[in-house]
């Protein structure tokens, strides 16, 4: 991931860093982030703020675990939306 794609990725989840260099997600929103290194694939997902120091990428996720990441073995980011607050019984549309 370059610096430009991290950019368009926050700018998607609608946010802007803070004076500490977290951008945090807001509400319900959370970020999933795929990594590979080497032919090892990793999905990080539930992180609700990232950072950005240099090459490295800190993320951090709703437990409060955070973690450290190459910038340049991340090649993509989803960014989750709100969940719904309710599901609908059966198979009508309303």
């Amino acid at each position: 991931m370059t610096q430009e794609h991290l950019s368009a990725v926050l700018a998607t989840a609608n946010v802007q860093p803070d004076k500490d260099g977290w951008a945090t997600l807001e509400g319900d929103r959370t970020l999933s982030l795929y990594v590979a290194n080497q032919g090892v694939s990793l999905n990080i997902s539930r992180i609700e703020a990232v950072r950005n120091d240099g090459g490295l990428l800190f993320a951090r996720n709703q437990r409060g675990e955070v973690f450290v990441l190459s910038l340049q073995d991340v090649f993509a980011a989803a960014v989750e939306g709100t969940k719904s607050t309710a599901r609908m019984a059966g198979f009508g549309v309303r």
